[in-house]
């Protein structure tokens, strides 16, 4: 074997290697095109060592034009790193599917014929270092060109689950808001469950391939209701999930700044989510949150049943409102409950009353009911660790809103020592630094300590935190964190946990 032909095939292993480790920031990302491009840049960019390598990695493979054993350099860089980024993973570890697997090959096949066409040109190692250091644009290029054919194979689910609804033919209610959907959805089942046989799409399974199969899997010949939580990353996802599901009903909970980096702005949020209402009689609508007041007028001159909900207008048609007794739940100004204890949020609250008012449920039932909603898992959940330490449970939130509210709670329990443990917020776009500012200086307010975890809003988090007076530690990873809290923290103290990101953030 010649000594080029050597030089190339270890590059060609370590771009083998590299490809498993953005394979598996493709799988965590939904298979979004471009995205895993995205993650890349973040990583060879974070810290000091990683964009050293980076840069000591791209002039390896330029200057292996003319000193080819220089090519190993790239590899063996392109093999260890990003430092930080894990070929399996911890948290979010590799999952060899049939859509992985076949993405795989395909990269795959795509590296060999560039590497075989580039060594007939007579420059095999440098091509293969420079498609080493490519390979997560390489991946991308796949999953668009993948993208219609998998779009093909899930549809006949689709098509399944279409004509299951169809035939079983159940009321249909959708929800979806830029937050707050899982825990509405939840919060529905539980006040419509004594009446109605009720099947809700579980955790946040709120895309097309989620759908399909929850109605595939549950919904069966007995089922009255079926209630699907409807998510989105970017205009025209929620139209394409209403073409089929065709809610009579549809809750439209907030609108906030979460997925804003696809999205751009609040105004195409408005827009993207309001896509809920195509098939709807009734639309229920929190007129508090941002364009949303505006859009329950556009939707009432278009002649749809529209319900304003409230945490703020005691006029509303359903309006709950928060004050120190408790929660106090309004029907068009005319009091239902009053004194609710309960840790929810308060238009989340009023979005399921309206449902079931919409459905006829009886205003007792809704009383009765509301004493003991559930929580949504990983949301403001509130326990006690063996130690005695009060723990909440926030890692499933990802927005200001949400995490305001986990701030109030946690000031709220009574303890001797407070302490957050966060990686900050994400998907924030422009607003991202500013909102994560914002929160370290809530949370240094509120806190005797702030763990910082990770790299990825470490320096939003920073700058907010020097506002307050809170303790701040900087940590590598959720598990040296949580490692932290067990050391330092004892009975009586608490420990708020706001969101967790997977280990393929920096």
């Amino acid at each position: 074997m010649k000594s080029s032909d050597l030089y190339a095939l270890v590059c060609f292993v370590g771009a083998m290697s590299s490809a498993t480790r953005w394979l598996r920031v493709a799988q965590r990302e939904h298979y979004l095109p471009f995205s895993t491009s995205r993650f890349a840049i973040r990583w060879w960019t974070v810290g000091i060592l990683n964009p050293v390598l980076a840069c000591v990695a791209l002039a390896a493979a330029v200057w292996g034009l003319w000193i080819a054993p220089l090519c190993v350099i790239t590899a063996v860089a392109v093999c260890g790193g990003p430092r930080g980024l894990t070929l399996r993973g911890t948290t979010s570890p590799l999952v060899w599917t049939r859509r992985l697997r076949t993405v795989g090959v395909t990269s795959l096949f795509f590296v060999a014929i560039i590497s075989l066409l580039c060594r007939q040109l007579g420059f095999g190692p440098t091509a293969c270092a420079v498609v080493a250091l490519a390979m997560p644009a390489i991946v991308d290029v796949i999953l668009f060109i993948l993208k219609p054919i998998e779009d093909r194979l899930a549809r006949r689910y689709v098509v399944e689950a279409a004509e299951t609804l169809d035939r079983v033919n159940p009321i249909r209610i959708a929800v979806t808001g830029s937050y707050g959907k899982t825990t509405i959805k939840g919060y529905i089942r539980h006040l419509l469950s004594e009446t109605f046989s009720v099947v809700a799409s579980p955790a946040s399974f709120n895309n097309s391939a989620g759908l399909s199969r929850s109605v595939n899997e549950h919904v069966a010949q007995s089922t009255e209701i079926f209630v699907a939580e409807m998510g989105a990353y970017s205009p025209g996802e929620i139209a394409e999930l209403v073409s089929w599901v065709k809610p009579s009903i549809s809750v439209l909970a907030a609108i906030g700044p979460v997925h804003l980096e696809r999205f751009g702005d609040l105004d195409t949020i408005v827009s993207s989510k309001s896509e809920i209402f195509a098939t709807s009689r009734t639309a229920i609508v929190n007129v508090d949150a941002y364009g949303l007041s505006s859009e329950a007028d556009r939707l009432q001159v278009s002649g749809i049943d529209v319900v304003r909900c409230s945490a703020i207008d005691r006029t509303a048609d359903v309006a709950v409102i928060k004050d120190h007794g408790g929660l106090e739940v309004m029907l068009s100004g005319r009091q239902i409950v009053a004194g609710l204890t309960i840790d929810a949020a308060p238009t989340n609250v009023a979005c399921a009353v309206a449902v079931s008012t919409a459905l006829g449920i009886s205003e007792e039932v809704i009383a009765r009911r509301l004493v003991d909603l559930p929580s949504a898992e990983h949301r403001r959940q509130v326990l006690v660790s063996q130690s005695g330490v009060t723990v909440i449970d926030d890692t499933y939130n990802s927005n200001p809103a949400g995490a305001a509210a986990a701030l109030e709670t946690l000031a709220e329990v009574e303890t001797q020592r407070r302490a957050v443990v966060t990686p900050g917020m994400v998907e924030l776009g422009h607003r991202q630094a500013a909102e994560n500012r914002r929160f370290g200086v809530d949370a240094s307010l509120v806190a005797d300590d702030l763990i910082i975890v990770g790299q990825t809003n470490k320096s939003a988090l920073v700058s907010g935190s020097r506002d307050g007076t809170a303790r701040v530690h900087l940590m590598a990873s959720r598990e040296d964190a949580v490692r932290w809290v067990r050391e330092h923290l004892d009975a009586g103290d608490a420990v708020l946990y706001e969101n967790d990101l997977p280990d393929h953030y920096p």
